[in-house]
């Protein structure tokens, strides 16, 4: 990694297989931008392979030199998280000590030698959950993600209280206040935007996380960052910012700045998000 500066880049690919592949004769998909954008860490979201397909899929890019590990969904063709890097990482961890999520191929953790310092990056795939109805189904994912939630937290706490350099970044599926969806009255009582969702959030960035895109651009809407595949949701701009960086105050001191970087056109994009990189010095 470049001894001046390094760059963390979340992204949820929507299935690994299917963001290397090429869409069109202008979008190659996910390796040429690894290419051209070079982040020094890429914090990945539903990979959605076995770690044999993910690797075959991410085959040249190994052969180039970068480092790749994952933890997979005990269910087939779900959810996975990894972490592509260009230095070999000093230790890794999978899960945060649950034994429902562990499994689930939510959450990979890495610790990487940046000028002598130790920084951890993780990435996070947090369930997309529901609104509360009389569905089963619903039911089911809302409580879920609740689970998650009150699962997750104290390992935050932990990282948070260990006074590190730390940045959880991924597909949160919680826009965290009004700013960060375009049609937020549209969605106040839809899962990602509701109230005990919204409120945990908060609570993290009160215990002293520090959300990077927000600390940097300011009030004011977005940046957007997933924008749904229907509609003309992206041409409108119509999206959430559900992806961002969570970094513990050492590390965010250090933030020299944040960006989406947003395809130019609707059938460029190689996945329904796109790539937020932070960059720190």
């Amino acid at each position: 990694m470049s001894t001046s500066a390094f760059s963390v880049t979340t992204i949820n690919v929507n299935g690994i297989r299917a963001a290397v592949k090429h869409r069109s004769e202008e979008n190659l998909g996910m390796l040429p931008w690894l290419e051209t954008a070079a982040p020094d860490v890429v914090l990945m979201q539903e990979v959605r392979a076995s770690d044999a397909l993910a690797r075959k899929a991410l085959q040249p890019a190994l052969d180039a030199g970068w480092h790749f590990v994952h933890t997979e969904s005990e269910a087939k063709g779900r959810a996975g998280v990894g972490i592509l890097s260009r230095q070999q990482p000093s230790a890794v961890r999978i899960g945060f000590g649950s034994e429902e999520f562990d499994v689930a191929g939510r959450y990979i953790e890495a610790d990487f030698d940046i000028d002598g310092d130790t920084v951890t990056a993780a990435s996070l795939y947090l369930p997309t959950g529901a609104a509360l109805t009389e569905n089963e189904k619903d039911v089911e994912k809302y409580e879920e993600k609740l689970r998650f939630l009150t699962a997750f937290g104290p390992h935050l706490d932990k990282l948070l209280g260990s006074g590190g350099l730390a940045v959880v970044a991924g597909d949160w599926n919680i826009a965290p206040d009004e700013r960060d969806i375009k049609n937020w009255k549209g969605n106040v009582k839809n899962a990602g935007f509701l109230p005990h969702e919204r409120e945990w959030v908060a609570g993290l960035l009160e215990a002293g996380w520090v959300d990077l895109a927000r600390a940097h651009h300011g009030d004011v809407a977005g940046p957007y960052a997933w924008w749904s595949w229907r509609g003309k949701a992206f041409d409108n701009d119509a999206g959430w910012r559900i992806d961002y960086h969570l970094a513990t105050p050492a590390l965010a001191e250090r933030a020299q700045r944040t960006w989406v970087d947003r395809a130019d056109a609707y059938h460029l994009r190689w996945s329904d998000h796109a790539p937020v990189t932070a960059v720190f010095g």
